[in-house]
């Protein structure tokens, strides 16, 4: 991380009932490792000491969101693992290997990575991220989250919202679920033994960033998705999807999110010490770094919104016009159309009507991430909602496999725009079979060489001898793309393309996931690291 620059200052800290402990950012500011650890300590400090932690930081998807150096500044705050040495406090002094203890106390600490249905994280990922005392810690402090199995339902959120959040298509309950051992930790369990310890403390850790599906990331969504339950998360993913993602994107607060926040209202608030730790990561201007803009500290829902107000200013692309052509590379780590529709639902907002979208893919050789989903989504296709939808009525796979129905209307255009795949390994035939358009790979890099495009606005010759304007996007993860009228209507989605002649569907009860592919946007099973470094 860069050095720090100028940061808002912090709320007084309080180990009292206030609600927010700490709000720093601004799309400016530079938060350093040192000021990082100093607010972790002092915040953790302000709950008193404890015998039991239980950490629940994302998985190594999100490892740039600085949740992994979080992790290990709570284990060493409780003297769980020594200090790293070379790390340096607040005041720039660097640790020697002899730091004194920072707290009275060596509680228990687990460790959950938020998974959802992705693949656990590989002992060379969690070095990487959590550190090596962490990852050589014996007894292993991390616990693999099995979505089937380490499950249990806390309530529901009723039928009622489902339905206004689906404008009347899904009329059931979402199931709240939860990791058995997050909800062991909620203070009924716990008996005074006279010592005068606090009751377990759970934190959530990770970053608030734009999402395709619940509008911003984070938050409740690393409980009730990622150690929740595979009949939730696919279920809140279909939710989002027939609701309309362009109505979603870049929104703190939605329809589905109202549903996870009624869960946390109803079966969390009050009955677990949970505190969220959330972070908002951005570039540095002058390197391209990633560095951390703001950090916030709360047990409510006012750390997040702040949270998001600073993200819509950090990672949220608005644009002046509307391009007519994006054209989107995506790197070797995009095999499928499973994980290289990113291109599609992170421009989505941004595209023309009528305009382009030309998706470089030379890696790209097949649709799901695995046999069974690749083969729903072949039968289907990117074919828009109310064909989607239509073919979900009489297909028993369809209904149970909810995060398939939700991909394909996240990849489906609705016809407002084209898209363009031009894969390295999918013939025209495949292409063209799930309702994309197709363009020889080799022609069209030709055409648009990513060595000599910048990000952003370019411009190439047409065939009349013009110019034509079109805008590159060389990274997809990286961020979503709008254009302000899209954004402040969000009109333009699914949801508005299906409102006339719209009807109820049935949607099963328990829902498939298969072993190679988890929830919508799927995962690969990790033969490398995606990172600088490529350890084991």
């Amino acid at each position: 991380m860069q050095a720090s620059a100028a940061a808002q200052p912090s709320p007084p800290s309080t180990s009292g009932g206030d609600s927010l402990f700490c709000a720093i950012g601004s799309p400016s500011t530079a938060i350093s490792d040192g000021e990082l650890r100093e607010k972790i300590d002092a915040f953790l400090a302000a709950r008193g000491p404890r015998r039991d932690v239980l950490v629940l930081p994302p998985d190594f998807t999100r490892y740039h969101s600085q949740a992994g150096l979080i992790t290990r500044y709570i284990a060493e705050h409780y003297n769980f693992v020594p200090r790293e040495v070379g790390d340096t406090d607040g005041g720039g002094n660097r640790n020697d290997g002899k730091s004194a203890p920072t707290s009275n106390c060596s509680p228990d600490i687990q460790i959950i990575p938020a998974l959802g249905t992705h693949a656990p994280m590989t002992a060379g990922q969690i070095e990487l991220m959590f550190g090596t005392h962490l990852a050589s810690k014996d007894p292993n402090p991390f616990i693999v989250h099995n979505w089937r199995e380490d499950v249990v339902t806390i309530g529901h959120a009723p039928a009622s919202m489902v339905r206004e959040a689906t404008r009347g298509m899904v009329d059931e309950p979402w199931p709240a679920q939860l990791n058995k051992l997050v909800w062991e930790k909620r203070l009924e369990n716990q008996q005074n033994d006279g010592e005068g310890a606090l009751p377990p403390l759970v934190l959530s850790v990770g970053q608030v960033v734009p999402h395709e599906v619940l509008g911003m990331a984070n938050f409740n969504k690393n409980l009730f998705i990622g150690v929740g339950g595979v009949d939730a998360i696919n279920l809140s993913h279909f939710i989002g999807a027939v609701h309309g993602m362009e109505r979603l994107m870049g929104r703190g607060r939605n329809p589905l999110r109202a549903i996870l926040n009624h869960a946390s209202e109803e079966f969390l608030q009050d009955k677990i010490d949970l505190w969220y730790i959330l972070t908002v990561m951005g570039s540095n201007e002058t390197t391209g770094e990633v560095e951390m803009k703001g950090l916030y500290i709360g047990n409510d829902i006012e750390c997040y919104d702040l949270a998001c107000e600073l993200s819509l200013k950090v990672n949220f692309n608005l644009l002046e016009r509307a391009p007519k052509k994006v054209v989107v590379y995506l790197n070797e780590e995009y095999h499928s159309t499973w994980l290289g529709n990113k291109s599609i639902y992170r421009t989505r907002m941004a595209i023309a009507d009528g305009g382009e979208l030309i998706v470089l893919a030379p890696w790209v050789e097949t649709f799901g991430e695995d046999s069974h989903i690749d083969k729903l989504i072949r039968q289907v296709g990117y074919v828009g909602t109310p064909k989607i939808m239509e073919a979900m009525k009489g297909n028993e796979e369809l209904k149970s496999n909810l995060s398939a129905v939700a991909h394909l209307i996240h990849g489906s255009s609705e016809g407002r725009f084209s898209i363009t795949y031009c894969p390295g390994k999918l013939t025209k035939e495949e292409v063209e079979g799930v309702g994309f358009k197709y363009a020889d790979l080799d022609a069209m890099q030709k055409r648009y060489d990513i060595h000599a495009l910048k990000d952003g606005w370019n411009t190439e010759v047409n065939e009349s001898g013009e110019d034509d304007e079109f805008y590159f996007i060389r990274n997809p993860a990286l961020g979503l793309w709008a254009v302000s009228s899209r954004f402040e209507d969000g009109t333009t989605d699914a949801a508005t393309t299906m409102q006339k002649g719209a009807s109820s569907v049935d949607v099963a009860a328990s829902q498939e996931a298969s072993d190679e592919s988890g929830g919508v946007g799927g995962w690969k099973r990790p033969t490398k690291c995606i990172c600088p470094m490529n350890p084991p």
